[in-house]
């Protein structure tokens, strides 16, 4: 905690910010490694240039110095949340504070009772402080990250395994959910889009029967320690629509080309331009809808967003999904999905599973 703590603080004298305020959520596990309980009270942990405190709801604060050392300054339900976070402020020498970040996620009704303790600041969301420490992996992270990514693949062979003429894609995505659970991982989401169902990227997967000749589109993800997983693979029961091989081409080389354009030094819209292009050459370009990629973290989404207009200068140890994908309504969806971490020499795919499609006889 401590060296994360000192890396922040690093960054707050450069982009000249007197105070950060996270509330319950992954900022804060990302930092001290959990979370107090996290509902209507306000709980608030501010970091200060030399000190930290939380604010913290009195029927909370056992459980809590169970876990750190961080001084506390705690309030009642009946006395409310005023006089401690002024006590908080001052501990931490932020009374003044004329530039401060909010934790994004932070419950605004927390992040309102600070604006208004404190006399009129400029304020900043994270994005160049905890947001720009999340978005570098370490080793330890990239470890977590690389077995999750295994058991993805295995979970998907799962999956592959299961699909077959009138089994239901709730079916074969209890087949999936079940495998993650065997090898000790939790399931975070499971998507399997059969048939025409496949053409709606974020599908809730539901009870259609797989059939002869449908397309499977699986993008699944689960989580073992801290850091999750995110993968998706194509499938085909039997003869392939006509035009089936060729899409999946396209979006092979889609893969491709962003793959080659993610390069320390180049900004985010730069991959997305590399895949877009390839789709939008080939007559596609009205059925690419998403964006080319979104971080990974501990949140399965996070940055950088690999996007048309993001000019986030992508960095080593940076790790983000590359999935372009073409969806053709009524028909059937293809999207190939990596997770990569960004190496000096580009990226480095944690999949060892094939991006070919499995076709089932």
């Amino acid at each position: 905690m401590q060296s994360k703590l000192n890396s922040v603080r690093i960054l707050m004298q450069e982009n000249n910010v007197d105070l950060i305020v996270l509330g319950p959520g992954t900022h804060m596990n990302w930092l001290l490694g959990f979370n107090p309980y996290p509902d209507e009270r306000p709980c608030m942990l501010l970091i200060g240039r030399e000190k930290e405190a939380f604010l913290m709801p009195s029927v909370n604060a056992e459980g809590v110095k169970e876990q750190t050392k961080i001084p506390m300054h705690c309030w009642n339900d009946d006395i409310g949340p005023e006089q401690a976070l002024n006590e908080a402020l001052e501990f931490t020498g932020s009374t003044s504070a004329k530039h401060i970040v909010i934790d994004e996620a932070m419950r605004s009704h927390f992040a309102l009772i600070l604006l208004e303790a404190l006399s009129n600041p400029t304020y900043e969301f994270t994005s160049s402080t905890i947001g720009a420490l999340r978005m570098r992996k370490d080793e330890d992270e990239y470890a977590n990250l690389k077995e999750n990514a295994l058991i993805d693949d295995r979970a998907m062979q799962a999956g592959f395994a299961a699909i077959k003429e009138g089994v239901t894609e709730l079916e074969i995505g209890e087949v999936i959910n079940k495998h993650f659970i065997s090898e000790g991982a939790k399931p975070q989401f499971c998507i399997v889009g059969s048939g025409p169902n496949g053409a709606f990227p974020h599908h809730h997967t539901g009870g259609r029967k797989v059939q002869y000749g449908d397309v499977v589109l699986i993008d699944i993800g689960g989580r073992k320690g801290n850091f999750p997983s995110d993968m998706t693979r194509m499938s085909v029961l039997g003869e392939a629509p006509e035009d089936y091989h060729e899409v999946h081409a396209i979006v092979e080389r889609a893969v491709q080309a962003a793959m080659s354009a993610a390069k320390p030094g180049v900004m985010a819209k730069e991959v997305d331009a590399a895949a877009r292009g390839v789709i939008t050459e080939a007559g596609y370009g009205d059925y690419f809808v998403h964006r080319t990629g979104h971080g990974l973290g501990i949140d399965i989404h996070e940055p950088p967003y690999i996007t048309a207009t993001s000019e986030v200068v992508l960095d080593e140890g940076m790790v983000f999904s590359i999935e372009p994908g073409i969806y053709l309504q009524g028909r059937f969806g293809v999207r190939l999905e990596e997770i990569v971490i960004l190496r000096s020499n580009g990226p480095e795919i944690l999949s060892e599973l094939s991006r070919k499609t499995n076709f089932i006889s």
